[in-house]
């Protein structure tokens, strides 16, 4: 494949903190509706990774690609209206509103406090709320205050408010951490259906979790790429093995 058939292309990426290379010189390349796995110990530089490709931190070289476009230069802002979109270990919902209203100020519209002011719930916006809420499988509790919701359900709503922006890049960091067995089937169900027609990026440890839903497993260790391919041939790798798995 050209690079420019790839949803996002990431070459000879890098980035130091104080002579310390946190990603070092990393190449990455995700297809339209994969659903990539990112696994490696702490300090691995996976959440990093995030961070550059979302644009909280930026790169001191390289190049990330997304669509065919550049992004190394973009701010983050811009980088969410392209379509990236990027949830966090901790939860970030609008506790005191309920499901819909949260759903709702997520509708890209909303950006500007001048969009926000004269933003209206038209009938568009209520029906991709609906189609939403049914996705993340929040459908009767739209009338519920967020804040009540049980903690898998919070990770769904916050899924559901990048969801709401149409991203064509989803990225989630440890997106079941602290929940019941049946919160992580369902998640897995999540993730297998948002990856249809986009690309999903996951940082997990869960190696159960990882094995139900990864198209193809990355490894990273000390800024690289240690690994690459199915979770079998990932397991089976002899340097993963010594590096991460064996401990």
């Amino acid at each position: 494949m050209s690079n420019t058939d790839f949803a996002l292309a990431v070459e000879d990426l890098t980035v130091s903190f104080d002579g310390f290379k946190a990603i070092d010189n990393l190449n990455l390349y995700i297809n339209r509706g994969e659903l990539r796995v990112i696994i490696g110990p702490n300090g691995a530089g996976k959440t990093t990774l995030l961070d550059l490709i979302c644009g909280k931190t930026r790169a001191s070289a390289g190049s990330i690609k997304f669509n065919n476009e550049e992004l190394v230069t973009l701010d983050e802002h811009i980088r969410v209206r392209r379509g990236i979109g990027r949830k966090f270990q901790t939860p970030s919902i609008y506790e005191n509103l309920t499901v819909f209203k949260n759903l709702e100020v997520s509708y890209p519209t909303g950006r500007s406090v001048f969009g926000a002011l004269a933003f209206r719930c038209t009938e568009d916006v209520r029906a991709r709320i609906r189609a939403v809420a049914e996705e993340i499988g929040l459908s009767k509790h739209l009338a519920m205050e967020a804040g009540l919701l049980s903690h898998g359900q919070k990770q769904w709503l916050e899924i559901g408010m990048l969801l709401m922006q149409e991203p064509a890049l989803l990225m989630l960091d440890e997106p079941i951490a602290g929940m019941s067995a049946r919160e992580r089937e369902l998640t897995a169900d999540l993730l297998k259906r948002i990856s249809k027609n986009r690309a999903v990026i996951v940082i997990e440890h869960d190696m159960d979790f990882v094995k139900q839903i990864a198209h193809k497993v990355t490894v990273m260790h000390q800024g690289r790429i240690l690994a690459e391919g199915s979770m079998e041939a990932v397991q089976n790798d002899p340097t993963v093995i010594d590096v991460y798995l064996g401990h």
